[in-house]
């Protein structure tokens, strides 16, 4: 990926009234949901490669804010603990924080003497035991030397593609896969994924240690139909609010045409069909769960009460922080307080209709 594509798929730096930062909180709904995921594979790579006095991790897309050290802090937790057990001396972590290079790495590393202060009051002074550093650059080439990470994580980053699929000129009205993009849309966009996470798990394989485990969770479909409403139904709205500015006289209808997503939502078939085609790795689990739209929404909290306007603003402010950079670039920003305006009473009313998912895919594979 380019630098030019890097900058237009950062997500909003902390000086934005947006924020990635202040509004992932859905990203961190999904991270508790894998927690247990993620400790079992931790714990499984242990038992083949202990013992070993540094083990090597990348977080991939680790993005800024919160929850850019809450895989770290649980791969530590799970690992000296593991180790306490078998009466070992807890080994070294060296933890390679990868994004794009324009993403916020700044409020990152300012997170750094926090993550250290959680691990003192939690594990004992094992400050000294975790070595962190920034990696800048795409996933979908090149980030380590041959043979020297333990383990890979990355969670929701793989749906973002390297770059918008070619031959989608003709998705006139969409921004997105839709009901009434042409056929050639759905299938330019499945091989551009196939492409890119094929490059994705041929790096890995060539990046990673015998013995080693990778964890991956993706935004995705349920179905095999790439037009069903768990993918297109939250970007046809913000092509519906970019059409809305269109008829205002504040867009123009041939810039919203040209525009189309770098984004894809795989079902679980295409996963399992890449990941043999492509041969490094064995696919030890695979689980799909849901999540809705709004992160405040949630199934286990009864104390919850639907507002239109409420969860309309969240859903908005969430899919702000990720595609801002993104729309500015094709836009400009002066459309953008309006855009999300519009998008966030569409969501409201959508939501107030039918309560929508994001269907969640999880990974588990180890190296052949």
């Amino acid at each position: 990926m380019g630098m030019a594509s890097a900058i237009v798929h950062c997500t909003n730096s902390t000086d934005k009234p947006i924020s990635y930062a202040n509004n992932s909180s859905l990203q961190k709904k999904v991270l508790l949901r894998t927690r247990p995921i993620l400790k079992d594979a931790i714990k499984d790579m242990l038992s083949k490669i202990f013992p070993v006095t540094c083990i090597k991790v990348a977080d991939l897309g680790c993005a800024s804010g919160h929850n850019a050290f809450f895989p770290t802090y649980e791969i530590m937790n799970t690992t000296t603990k593991f180790y306490q057990q078998s009466h070992w001396e807890s080994p070294e972590l060296q933890v390679f924080l990868n994004d794009l290079p324009h993403n916020d790495f700044n409020t990152v590393f300012r997170s750094i003497p926090v993550f250290h202060a959680r691990l003192l009051e939690d594990e004992g002074d094992q400050r000294g035991h975790c070595f962190v550093s920034g990696i800048a650059g795409s996933f979908y080439e090149r980030l380590f030397p041959s043979k020297t990470i333990h383990f890979v994580h990355s969670s929701y980053c793989l749906h973002w593609l390297s770059k918008v699929p070619k031959g989608v000129d003709n998705n006139k009205g969409n921004i997105y896969i839709s009901k009434s993009s042409p056929p050639n849309v759905s299938k330019a966009y499945s091989e551009q994924f196939q492409n890119d996470f094929s490059n994705f798990l041929r790096c890995r394989s060539e990046e990673m240690m015998s013995g080693g485990r990778m964890m991956l969770t993706l935004i995705g479909r349920s179905i095999t139909d790439p037009t069903s409403k768990d993918c297109c139904s939250l970007w046809d709205l913000l092509a519906k609010s970019l059409l809305d500015l269109v008829d205002k006289g504040l867009v123009n209808e041939s810039d919203v045409d040209s525009f189309n997503t770098p984004y894809y939502y795989p079902c679980e078939e295409e996963l399992r069909q890449i990941i043999e085609k492509e041969g490094s790795f064995v696919l030890d689990k695979i689980e799909t769960f849901k999540v809705n739209w709004d992160f405040e929404d949630d199934d286990c909290n009864d104390s919850f009460v639907f507002e239109k306007s409420k969860s309309g603003q969240n859903v908005a402010d969430c899919i702000r922080a990720i595609t801002e950079p993104m729309l500015i670039n094709h836009f400009g920003d002066i459309i953008i307080d309006e855009l999300f305006t519009r998008y966030a009473q569409h969501v409201g009313e959508h939501l107030s209709r039918e309560k929508t998912k994001h269907v969640s895919i999880v990974l588990v594979m180890s190296m052949k």
